[in-house]
């Protein structure tokens, strides 16, 4: 028997295409879970409009619509939070967290690190399984350089910087790019600095073994890829290879099929910690230590 899956939030995209590769016949990837309430809001990040063009599809592919919160996770087995506005994220955890059912958080984890570390601590009281990623970690591509280069030296990550609605546009789209950073390298970062031109902002994140990250985060360019360098050998990645939210589906799927967790919060608290230092880095144009 399929489990049930409770999508919260109509005001990203991901609702509506997740759902497709769980159920949809001409795109379902995964077998096991399908969706089967969600819930919406209002919010700065999606019209009403925009929001009653997705409810359609979603109930199109058999999706029922809650009226409350308490309505859309009554009887589900998971529950993806996808919630395209990250100041909502901790808000709608603090409502769903005590109810033992393993939840998902889209990215980025939250708004700023305070949220990020208060969500950690909510999962760990209340036992409740979570993680939180970017798809971009799973293009298949980069998997395959990080088994080429298992030791990196070093490594470039290069993707688009989008305009938020509201709060910050490198906490809110950067993340893609530091997610691929982080699946690279690995937690301990230990500092940033920042540059920030009419083409996005670029980040240079230390590692206190004298390793080294870079990360362009660019306007208008909506790519990705990178390089992961030894000092012997080096691999390329770039997104145009493969499906990276096949790959997410899959790793969805061990986690509400199998409880396996591919991404522990702490690496999505270290994707938040980058982030944040590296705004405070092109605010105050220092190197921001932590």
């Amino acid at each position: 028997m399929d489990k049930m899956v409770a999508m919260i939030g109509l005001d990203t995209s991901h609702t509506v295409e997740f759902t497709k590769l769980m159920q949809h016949p001409e795109h379902k990837v995964v077998d096991g879970m399908r969706v089967a309430k969600a819930l919406r809001f209002p919010s700065v990040f999606q019209s009403e409009e925009g929001q009653d063009s997705r409810q359609a599809e979603l109930e199109a592919m058999g999706v029922t619509m809650a009226a409350t919160i308490e309505d859309a996770v009554d009887g589900v087995d998971a529950i993806f939070l996808e919630i395209n506005d990250p100041a909502l994220h901790l808000p709608y955890f603090e409502k769903i967290v005590g109810l033992g059912k393993p939840v998902f958080i889209d990215k980025p984890l939250a708004a700023s690190v305070a949220e990020g570390r208060r969500i950690q601590k909510l999962a760990e009281a209340a036992g409740t399984p979570t993680w939180s990623s970017s798809s971009l970690r799973f293009i298949p591509s980069l998997v395959e350089a990080k088994q080429k280069i298992t030791v990196p030296f070093t490594a470039h990550t290069f993707g688009a910087l989008g305009t938020a609605a509201v709060g910050s546009d490198l906490v809110w789209y950067g993340v893609h790019a530091v997610e691929m950073l982080v699946a690279s390298l690995g937690v301990g970062a230990c500092g940033v600095r920042a540059l920030k031109d009419k083409h996005g902002v670029t980040l240079l994140v230390e590692y206190p073994d004298d390793r080294r990250g870079l990360v362009e985060c660019l306007r208008g360019l909506y790519k990705y890829g990178g390089r992961l360098q030894s000092k012997e050998d080096l691999a390329f990645f770039d997104s145009s290879t493969g499906s990276p939210y096949s790959s997410l589906m899959g790793a969805l799927r061990d986690f509400v099929i199998d409880s396996l967790i591919p991404v522990p919060l702490a690496e999505a608290l270290e994707v938040m910690v980058i982030l944040e230092a590296g705004e405070q880095a092109v605010t105050s144009g220092n190197v921001v230590k932590f």
